[in-house]
């Protein structure tokens, strides 16, 4: 990756890692090698980072995450973009303007609905996702029958949470 740190042995550490973080490491390790990548320090920590936090954070709550001390913005900022670039993270765009980054491995969207009073990020219910992935891919279906190739989308949804209360009108001013 873009840092000057590398390690071979890039899952062992003080306290170790859970199971399930060292298999996520261990399967972006082999798409970053596969192309042509290293696997650093840095690297490990950002992608630590984003698996401890669940959901779409920003740069900046990586950065925090990581420590500011142990990588700096410019090399978390340029590590997201190679990530995106592999199919590693999937960046959003929230409706305040905010850019915020999922890991996701190449699998399926998962699909979230943003508060706009609180900014909370929900993940949609299994149902509702898989019948959004349905609808998703027959139209890209009837859209390659077109001839259109390397066919993508972005879907994003807001709106206010239940528990919410909206902000007043004075307030959005």
């Amino acid at each position: 990756m873009i840092a000057s740190t590398q390690t071979h042995h890039p899952f062992v550490g003080p306290g170790g890692q859970p199971a399930a973080t060292k298999d996520l490491l261990a399967q972006v390790a082999e798409m970053i090698h596969a192309a042509g990548g290293r696997v650093t320090k840095p690297c490990i920590a950002m992608l630590t980072a984003l698996a401890a936090r669940g959901h779409p954070v920003t740069i900046e709550q990586i950065h925090r995450d990581v420590g500011v001390d142990r990588c700096d913005l410019v090399t978390i900022y340029r590590s997201m973009a190679a990530f995106e670039e592999l199919g590693v993270v999937r960046r959003s765009f929230f409706h305040d303007g905010t850019v915020l980054y999922d890991i996701s491995l190449n699998q399926p969207t998962r699909f979230h609905v943003v508060c706009k009073a609180t900014n909370r990020v929900d993940q949609l219910d299994p149902e509702t996702a898989k019948d959004l992935h349905r609808s998703i891919e027959a139209v890209q279906r009837k859209l390659r029958a077109r001839g259109y190739d390397g066919v993508s989308h972005r879907i994003e949804f807001f709106g206010i949470s239940p528990n919410a209360t909206a902000p007043s009108k004075s307030a959005k001013k």
